[in-house]
């Protein structure tokens, strides 16, 4: 690798009449985020110019995010994310629930970290003035990065959470949301699967059923995101990737960012969730729902 001869092969694609979009998408695929970030410092120091920006004036569209979000680092990258999530029109509640329930405390902790340097506030604060009720309360519980992240099971602990779970839901009339969240925002893996093991047990039906049962809209997404990355974290995120393809339309912000944020760290594990799951593969979706160099890009960081 030559973050030199990178640079200037990204260069004579842009330079002069027309934009060579094959072999930007050739470049920058083969490389990975650290050696992209490198191509970025030394097409500056030797061209003189701005490489993001060079290729914001060149690119357009959603071919133009992917590239610019490959160009991101990853930290940034969901911090970018976060913050258009709420300070657009409208807030995009999914992807507030799909960074915060997916994240390692230590991701969460570098994205807290740098959302408060590029943005002068914290991003608790934003979530705070963006949602409201038990949602807000579960999101600022998983952005606190705090989840016991040991691999410890207290049998009669889990019991007790399990036991805990059912009687703030399905047992009672109307449903205390502060138990699930305190159970599932805190608790470490493998703990939680004993737990909803243990609950199948008492309440004859599984976890997920519940929550469905028992809450509605946003809360409902966020604890159902939790409870799915707990179990599978490469089948939630081919979960996310299949509903913002099928259907009418495509859902670009997910499939972008599940792409471009997934494709260094499962994405092979995300594939195979995917052909499971949906009996067809993720690149034979992408190839049926996407086109152009949208497609091209999108068919390379998905491999295979």
């Amino acid at each position: 690798f030559s973050a030199e001869q990178e640079a200037q092969a990204l260069r004579k694609a842009m330079k002069g009449f027309g934009t060579d979009e094959d072999a930007i998408i050739e470049i920058l695929t083969k490389l990975n985020v650290s050696q992209r970030q490198q191509v970025l410092i030394t097409y500056k120091s030797s061209i003189g110019r701005d490489l993001i920006d060079d290729l914001k004036s060149e690119l357009s569209g959603n071919f133009e995010r992917v590239i610019i979000g490959m160009m991101t680092p990853t930290t940034m990258y969901d911090v970018h994310e976060l913050r258009r999530a709420m300070k657009g029109a409208g807030t995009d509640e999914g992807c507030l629930i799909e960074i915060l329930a997916s994240r390692t405390n230590e991701e969460i902790r570098r994205v807290n970290e740098n959302y408060k340097l590029q943005y002068g506030c914290t991003l608790e604060e934003d979530i705070v003035s963006d949602t409201s009720s038990m949602f807000r309360r579960v999101l600022v519980s998983l952005a606190t990065g705090n989840r016991d992240e040991g691999t410890y099971v207290d049998d009669a602990l889990a019991q007790q959470d399990a036991q805990c779970l059912y009687e703030a839901g399905e047992k009672k009339w109307g449903t205390d949301e502060v138990q699930f969240m305190a159970i599932l925002c805190t608790r470490n893996r493998c703990h939680l699967l004993r737990v909803f093991d243990a609950y199948r047990g008492i309440a004859n039906k599984d976890i997920a059923d519940s929550i469905k049962s028992e809450m509605s809209g946003d809360l409902e997404d966020a604890l159902l995101a939790v409870v799915k990355c707990v179990r599978n974290k490469p089948a939630y995120f081919a979960e996310r990737l299949y509903k913002s393809m099928k259907g009418l339309g495509t859902d670009d912000n997910t499939l972008i960012r599940v792409m471009v944020s997934r494709s260094e760290i499962d994405m092979l594990h995300i594939r195979r969730e995917f052909l499971t799951m949906y009996g067809k593969s993720l690149y034979s979706f992408i190839k049926g729902d996407c086109s152009g160099d949208y497609r091209k890009v999108l068919l390379r960081l998905c491999g295979g």
